[in-house]
């Protein structure tokens, strides 16, 4: 092919770029949505939707023209003004209405696109008596057509609002997008505040294909333009000196532009100019004028905001060089022609030469030859590895050398050869490929110790694919040709990155004699896909590299500087990208690398240092050749600069970070971590009316029953008194449709499930619910997806598999809002409360889930995102916060029914009134027939079905004081929230026995392993629970994933089965169940403990559901706590544990203040072995009443502390409140040593001593045991009788006297009184007793002023009625004894034929006794 017509057709677009030279094809290259930064005290006030009606134009241009045709196809009326009467003829064809001046224009519209070329216009158009504002209504969206300076914008839009106050006031950009998806299809940038933009939005979607919306002030449209034509301009130099190089170096031009344009070196100015170029068809006049205008634009605004830009700057000299040229000559010379004169390089002539095509020439190759038996490999590395490895798979036969050893050994694993040097690898082979960093290496390997080039048999060839000099290469073969031995060498560099490397799926430019081409033929067809033999000798493959190189070098340092200068512009560097790709200023790297820029992720994909080595080639061709190269030097600078900062090593992209740290700025685009406080502070008053009412009434109309499908057990957050289903067969469904219930939920659990297992499981549970709703008559029902309120989950799968069976629906609703867990959406924005800080959902862990990861935080990019770009971000409405709290559930109704059939919607919302309004708005909707697929969080639920909330339940409520087990708490959540709240929990509840399995026994040894890990958990949490420890079995705390989200899926599933085998096993029934964790928790209910229905009992904390199980799990009844893994900060779980856990033993004074609240007495019984112990605690939890062990000196002198611990351990273990009390201590030394042996209390004695030394002996005991929490009983006066061989005659007793005891009281700090009103210890005389009842009511007068409890002792042989008496009259306990020891010593005379039966006579005997006492006092039935 010959002549000046270019081989390709120039077309918009990278028609083919990712084949050709692809430095790293497997990289990265994700398409970023849009806005993800708005201004946020802007956007939080949102918009409605503006309903179609009339349009305004004032101003018509061709682009405006458009625009308004675009209108009129939508169904909107447009009105235009124009002193131009060709374009008011040409609105008339299309069908729109010619306005008579600019006021009539503005009339009755509701948007009015006004045309500013100049800022001098302005006034004329908007504030003379006939302008556009004098009609115009103050809801009417402003939109401002222009290019005209930001500055000049921005001050008119402040004019508009303050002094006019217009409400809504935008501006737009238009051009025509260039990308191949929108080729030549308007694109639209608009910016303004979040409410302008969201009222504009309808009408700036019908007029365009494309819109970018940025939130904001105005002007994102000419600051947009700017970057876009300072990518325009350093693309453009870059690619003449692309040419120019190539063209000197002896490539032909065609050829050069064949193979860059397919390449990773490619742009939008290089694909489409170069070809215009070379035919000679572009004018200096035509073109270079303006550009350079545009150019020194931009540079003045960066010159202001004082931001360096020096690629763009030396463009723009060199393209003012060629400006200058053409006043010297005088004539319209080709830009071609110009650039010649300036680089000193004859590209016309070049360009004119015959053409060939380096493909054609390539397949002219042989591809498979008998001579080739032995090949040498020197440079193992990544992709020498891999280039090696794929020709052993070709069945050559390859011997491979490298510095690194353990590649080496590697390679010999994959059937390769090993050599210990170059010589060795070099002997006997027919072709020695050579794969090294750089011209150092390769020279090392072939001419330095033990190098190739003295151990090459004769008639071998050198494949030389590292990216080197066309000089280097060029000596090289001279170099080979002085060896005399036949030697050939082949150019022939590589492209395509480890993945194409070891597919054998290259790009290679080879050149070399048409022998050493020939010869090596076989082994470089083998490692390509794209194989291009370049004429010009050896050199010229390296010189295509270099080419490549060099634009894309610049490419990727032009990123930068672009994306750099967008932020210091206040642009969303996010949408920015997305503009710029859909524009002339993109290129291959742009779209590559800009990503890695606007995540601030840098993880060396191509190592910024490349990059130095390969401009550095260029460099040097350029001053070896003496051709100007003045961007390429400059982008070389860059990358010098960056390495020398310590960035080398990292990815290429981190080029941008020289911009950052010069200036500032940060490209990152992700919203900012904002202060809740103040956010919530800047919203509207919410609005003013509860809707519960008006939901709970509306509930009733509509008679639907809401069918939540809860993808975890943690959706039932916010209800209570609403059943869960873990099973969904057709007749469970009707069961429950039978019901009428307004609201159930079926746990599907399907966040544990692959997508393709989930969607299959949605679609059978709604088959299912839809045959049992014909089943049951008049039944219907809305179905809720119920997800996770961090945004993880199978979505959209599980919505299309819904609609799928039940049908399409009016609209989708996205609403994730959960006050409980501190999850807000505000502006579109979702943000997850942490502290006192909002932070973007997709920043937080949530977003880096292994299976369910998100990048996006605004729910618009989110839905497109998560559909692949199904739902574009730009389709999806959005109901703000300012609709709800300034419209009510009627605009919220008006806005759904104003949707599209098939739209999806998402929902602001900051409180749960925000909420509520939505629902009431929504169920007003489906009244007038709408219907709606809701992907929902847990507030959305409670608020559709009018649940008011209610404060956590306590255990107390639930009665689980009487069992005695311990709690089991299972963690399997994996989310660092989680963890942080396990160590908080072992740091504050000490006595939680905590079980760690080991995941990777569990998930990744062998059975055996896996085995014996359960059997060992299941085993001790048995001990523990039945022991009353509270018991925690979790996962040990390295999260381990796998190579995809598929293999980390299988990962969780198998912990989480390794979790349900140590539950099913343990046998103990726990006192509560807390599982933490949505899977943890879904997988122990229904695998587990096989429940197949729960009901919600409420919530143990905010955000915490509490299930009660049904009859048909393993333990019915139990509390069942549901703790999702990403709520409630670090203290939560402790917190929960903490309520839960067993109080303990009450105290005796905690049992005496119940007695008196209850108007009952406790006995308290004297007991002296094992079956006195256990024949009161078998009465007390047969009666369920509480009771006292006590005992006396002399049983203590017996039984010893053996005695005490056995009634402290029968007390702990009892299913009923009891306590250990020590009887008449009246020896000092031997109080002393009690109060240190456990007892809930003591009663000091010393009513043997006179008055005073009484008040100081039992003050002194007193104070010591209340430093030990111990209860104080003491005596004052003196029982006659005996106990336990200790007698009072009747002349040595006295009773109580009053006075006496309020000093008493008053100096010991007693607790309670033991007080003599004629009660004796042991039998009372035949005349039976002879109590003072008046007595005892004066000092029952006197306690209950002082809060000291009264205490009878000789309550034996008391009849009922006194017993009644002086519970009347405040005695709160009596000590019983004679009565018991009498059942015992009665028993013994009773012949027994063993000890064992002696024990069980004397125990039933004793308990006999002991629960006539209780029924006696009134204390059966009150334990609690």
């Amino acid at each position: 092919m010959g002549g000046r017509d270019p081989p390709v057709a120039a077309k918009p677009g990278f028609a083919q770029r990712r084949e050709g030279i692809s430095p790293l094809p497997g990289r990265r290259r994700r398409r970023l949505g849009r806005g993800e930064i708005p201004s946020l005290l802007c956007a939080v006030l949102g918009g409605g939707k503006m309903a179609e009606g009339a349009v305004g134009f004032v101003g018509l241009d061709e682009i405006t023209l458009d625009l308004a045709a675009s209108l009129l196809h939508s169904g909107y009326a447009v009105q235009a003004f124009e002193t131009s009467s060709p374009l008011m003829d040409e609105i008339s064809k299309l069908g729109g209405k010619r306005s008579a001046n600019l006021t009539e224009t503005g009339k009755g519209v509701s948007a009015l696109v006004i045309l500013i070329s100049h800022a001098d216009q302005i006034n004329d158009i908007f504030f003379s008596h006939e302008g556009v504002l004098k009609e115009l209504q103050k809801d009417t969206v402003i939109i401002l057509h222009s290019t005209i300076s930001p500055a000049h914008i921005q001050k008119l839009e402040k004019s508009l609002t303050e002094d006019y106050q217009m409400n809504f006031v935008v501006d737009m950009y238009v051009s025509k997008a260039v990308s191949e998806v929108l080729n030549e299809k308007v694109m639209i940038i608009s910016s303004g505040r979040s409410e302008s933009t969201s009222r504009a939005q309808p009408v700036l979607s019908a007029m365009c294909e494309k819109l970018f919306m940025f939130e904001g002030e105005l002007g994102a449209g000419s600051k947009c333009k700017m970057v876009i034509e300072l990518l325009e301009g350093i693309h453009f130099a870059a690619s003449l000196e692309a040419i120019s190089l190539g063209a000197q170096a002896g490539i032909h031009p065609w050829i050069i532009y064949n193979i860059i344009s397919n390449a990773a070196g490619n742009s939008w100015v290089f694909k489409n100019y170069i070809p215009q170029l070379l035919a000679g068809n572009e004018t200096k006049h035509h073109f270079l004028n303006s550009f350079v205008q545009n150019l020194g634009t931009v540079l003045e605004m960066a010159k202001s905001l004082i931001f360096p830009i020096p690629l763009l700057a030396v463009s723009h000299q060199q393209l003012l060089a060629g400006s200058s040229h053409e006043l010297k000559d005088g004539e319209d010379t080709t830009l071609l022609k110009i650039w010649e004169k300036l680089s000193g390089v004859n590209v016309t002539d070049a360009a004119n030469e015959k053409t060939y095509d380096p493909e054609e020439l390539a397949r002219e190759l042989p591809t498979k030859s008998d001579t080739l038996k032995r090949i040498g490999f020197i440079g193992l590395g990544a992709m020498g590895f891999g280039m090696a490895t794929h020709l052993l798979k070709s069945k050559f036969s390859v011997v491979g050398f490298d510095v690194y050893k353990p590649t080496l050994s590697r390679f010999a694993n994959e059937g390769g050869l090993i050599g210990s040097s170059p010589t060795e690898v070099s002997k006997d082979v027919d072709v020695l490929i050579v794969m090294v960093t750089n011209e150092a290496q390769a020279e090392s390997v072939l001419y330095g110790d033990h190098g190739s080039v003295g151990a090459l048999p004769s008639g071998a060839s050198i494949i030389l694919s590292s990216t080197v000099s066309p000089a280097f290469v060029s000596q090289l073969e001279r170099r080979l040709q002085n060896e005399k031995k036949n030697l050939k060498l082949v150019d022939a560099p590589v492209s395509g990155g480890v993945k194409r490397a070891a597919n054998g799926t290259l790009t290679i430019m080879a050149s070399g004699t048409d022998e050493a081409l020939e010869h090596g033929g076989p082994v470089l067809s083998a490692l390509s896909e794209k194989l291009y033999v370049i004429k010009g000798g050896c050199g010229a493959g390296s010189g295509v590299k270099m080419i490549n190189q060099l634009l894309a070098g610049v490419h990727i340092a032009s990123a930068a500087e672009a994306m750099a200068f967008g932020a210091r512009l206040g642009l969303d560097t996010r949408l920015l990208f997305d503009v710029i790709t859909q524009s002339a200023g993109s290129s291959w790297m742009f779209e590559n690398r800009a990503p890695h820029m606007v995540d601030n992720d840098y993880t060396p994909l191509s190592a910024l240092d490349i990059f130095v080595k390969d401009l550095g080639i260029v460099s040097r061709e350029c001053s070896s050749r003496r051709v100007p190269l003045h961007v390429s030097n400059v982008a070389h600078q860059l990358f010098l600069s960056g390495s020398a900062a310590g960035w080398g090593r990292i990815d290429d992209s981190a080029v941008v970070k020289v911009y950052e740290t010069l200036t500032g700025v940060k490209v990152e685009g992700k919203p900012p971590v904002i202060s809740k406080e103040s956010v919530l502070k800047s919203l509207p008053c919410e609005w003013p009316e509860d809707p519960i009412k008006d939901i709970l009434a509306l509930t009733q109309k509509n008679l639907k029953t809401l069918v939540v499908l809860d993808d975890d057990p943690t959706g039932t957050q916010t209800v209570h008194d609403i059943e869960v289903l873990t099973e969904w067969s057709v007749e469970s469904l009707v069961n429950q449709f039978n019901k009428r219930p307004k609201c159930f939920f079926i746990l599907t659990n399907s966040r544990s499930l692959s997508s393709e297992k989930a969607s299959a499981l949605i679609e059978e549970i709604c088959g299912n619910l839809s045959t049992a709703a014909k089943t049951v008559s008049n039944t219907d029902y809305t179905v809720v997806l119920r997800g996770d309120s961090t945004l993880r989950g199978h979505f959209p799968e599980e919505a299309d598999a819904a609609v799928s069976v039940i049908g399409e629906m009016d609209a989708w609703i996205i609403c994730p809002f959960f006050l409980q867990g501190g999850r807000y959406t505000i502006g579109d924005i979702h943000y997850v409360a942490e502290s006192d800080r909002l932070i973007p959902a997709g920043e937080t862990e949530f977003a880096k889930d292994a299976s369910f990861g998100y990048k996006s935080s605004n729910l618009r990019e989110w839905v497109e995102e998560k559909t692949g770009g199904r739902i574009p971000a730009n389709s999806v409405a959005s109901i703000s916060i300012r609709l709800l709290r300034k419209g009510g559930p009627a605009a919220v109704c008006e806005h759904l029914c104003s949707l599209k059939k098939g739209s999806t919607c998402i929902v602001n919302a900051a409180s749960e009134r925000d909420m509520a309004v939505f629902a009431a708005g929504m169920i007003q909707a489906e009244l007038k027939g709408k219907k709606y697929l809701c992907r929902t969080a847990a507030s959305f639920v409670s608020a559709r079905v009018g649940i008011i909330s209610k404060a956590p339940i306590l255990p107390s409520e639930l009665g689980t004081y009487r069992e005695r087990n311990g709690g089991l708490i299972v963690v399997g959540s994996y989310v660092p929230k989680t963890t942080k709240q396990v160590e908080e929990l072992l740091l504050q509840c000490g006595h939680v026995k905590c079980i760690e399995i080991s995941v990777d026994k569990i998930a990744m040894k062998s059975l055996e392993d896996r085995e014996e890990a359960i059997t060992q958990a299941a085993e001790m949490a048995d001990v523990f629970l039945k022991s009353g420890k509270d018991t925690l079995i979790m996962t040990s705390r390295q999260l381990i994933t796998g190579k995809d989200a598929s293999e980390s899926l299988a990962i969780n599933c198998k912990v989480s089965s390794a979790l349900v085998e140590i539950v099913r096993r343990i046998t103990t029934k726990p006192r509560y169940i807390l599982a933490k964790g949505g899977i943890t928790s879904s997988d122990l209910a229904t695998k587990a403990l096989e429940a197949k229905r729960a009901k919600i009992l409420g919530q143990a904390l905010a955000g915490v559901p509490l299930w009660e199980l049904g009859p048909e799990s393993r333990h019915p009844g139990v509390p069942y706590i549901v703790f999702p893994g990403n709520v409630g900060d670090s203290r939560a779980v402790a917190e929960v544990v903490k309520r839960w856990t067993h109080p303990g033993r009450l105290s005796t004074k905690e049992l005496l203040l119940n007695a008196k609240r209850g108007g009952y007495a406790i006995g308290a019984f004297n007991v002296y072995n094992l079956e006195g112990i256990e024949a009161v605690v078998a009465a007390a939890e047969e009666e369920q009443s509480p009771a006292i062990l006590q005992i006396h000196p002399s049983a203590l002198k017996q039984g010893g502390i053996p005695l005490v611990a056995c009634c402290i351990s029968a007390a702990e273990q009892a299913s009923v409140p009891i306590t250990v009390h020590f009887d008449h201590g009246d020896s000092k030394q031997e109080l002393l040593e009690i109060i240190d042996l456990g007892f809930d209390s003591v009663m000091v004695d010393g009513s043997h001593l006179p008055f005073k030394e009484n008040i100081v002996y039992t003050e002194h005991i007193a104070a010591l045991a209340h430093l030990k929490q111990l209860m104080v009983e003491a005596e004052l006066g003196r029982l006659s009788g005996t106990e336990d061989d200790l007698t009072v005659q009747d002349y040595e007793a006295k009773l109580t006297d009053v006075n006496q005891a309020e000093e008493f009281i008053d100096t010991t700090g007693i607790d309670a009184l033991a007080v003599c009103i004629g009660n004796v210890h042991g039998k009372y005389p035949a005349s039976g007793p002879n109590l003072r009842l008046d007595l005892l009511k004066e000092l029952y007068d006197l306690s209950s002023r002082k809060g000291v409890h009264l205490v009878l002792h000789g309550a034996s042989g008391l009849p009922k009625d006194t017993i009644e008496e002086c519970i009347k009259r405040g005695v709160r306990k009596f000590n019983v004894n004679t009565e018991v020891r009498k059942a015992y010593m009665d028993s013994l005379a009773d012949s027994q034929k063993d000890l064992i039966h002696v024990m069980k006579s004397a125990k039933e005997a004793m308990k006999a006794v002991v629960v006539e006492k209780m029924r006696l006092f009134g204390s059966a039935g009150k334990a609690c």
